[in-house]
């Protein structure tokens, strides 16, 4: 497909058109769960004998399984999807009992009042941060020191729970992504050339699409934040929080693999040639 686009489309066009769509084939997983959810709210009767819920349960088992054994995940991935999914499902736990948000429909794969699929929706973050570095060969360089970013996310991660009850410290957390990871530039190939982004603005630009597939969630009635009908789309407050999930997201998968990072200014092959592009 590539070699199609590049014959018959300007440089750039082709180079654009191959970066969306190597960016739906890294977020396969999450797309496949989004059109699921869609299309259950479609069809779905509520005399069937199977809940929508542990249906989207069941989806989501049968596809890690499939993207396993079609090798479109590896083990290495799986790990962090897996981590990934304990420390959502967790969050899940603790803010619908907090009365954040709710899961209106019944089901039987059901733990104190969350569906187990929940935890899939925070996989395919996983998932999707895991296949993008390996699609485009991502390079994140100059990384900052690596017990400072894990520090921060525990520091993200806690405050979900603990704003609750102290301060919300999220408006220092923003600064803090910035600071420290403001000469962070994220490194991508799309085919044979090297492009780079700063790490805040991808990670602001991946949580507006999740700020946006979450709406498909709020309007499709599966979850709902309190005080929200269908018909309302989701605060901009919650980019914020994604925006910050985020990080919390990468570090984990930083956790298991770490060859993607270098402290060290990161110099593609033709800048390295041609030192007039520095």
């Amino acid at each position: 497909m590539g070699d199609w686009a590049r014959a018959r489309l300007p440089f750039a066009l082709a180079e654009f058109v191959m970066f969306v769509l190597k960016q739906g084939w890294a977020c396969l997983f999450g797309g496949l769960l989004l059109a699921v959810i869609i299309g259950t709210k479609l069809v779905w009767q509520p005399d069937w004998p199977l809940q929508r819920y542990d249906f989207l349960f069941l989806f989501a088992i049968a596809t890690q399984a499939v993207f396993l054994w079609a090798k479109l995940e590896t083990w290495e991935e799986a790990r962090v999807i897996l981590l990934f999914h304990l420390t959502g499902t967790a969050m899940e736990w603790f803010k619908v009992s907090a009365g954040s948000w709710a899961y209106p429909e019944p089901g039987v794969f059901v733990v104190m009042n969350v569906p187990l699929f929940s935890g899939f929706m925070y996989a395919s973050v996983g998932s999707y941060i895991a296949r993008v570095i390996r699609i485009f060969d991502m390079r994140f360089a100059p990384y900052p020191s690596f017990p400072l970013t894990v520090l921060l996310a525990v520091a993200i991660y806690v405050n979900f729970f603990a704003h609750h009850f102290l301060p919300d410290i999220r408006i220092g957390l923003f600064l803090a992504t910035v600071m420290l990871y403001a000469r962070t530039r994220i490194w991508f190939r799309i085919h044979d050339h090297h492009w780079w982004m700063p790490l805040p603005i991808a990670a602001f630009l991946a949580a507006l699409a999740l700020w946006v597939a979450e709406n498909v969630g709020t309007l499709t009635g599966t979850w709902l934040y309190s005080g929200q009908s269908p018909d309302q789309l989701v605060s901009l407050a919650k980019l914020g929080s994604w925006y910050l999930l985020l990080y919390v997201a990468f570090v984990t998968v930083t956790l298991v693999t770490r060859k993607a990072l270098s402290t060290q200014s990161f110099l593609p092959t033709e800048i390295r040639a041609r030192p007039e592009l520095r």
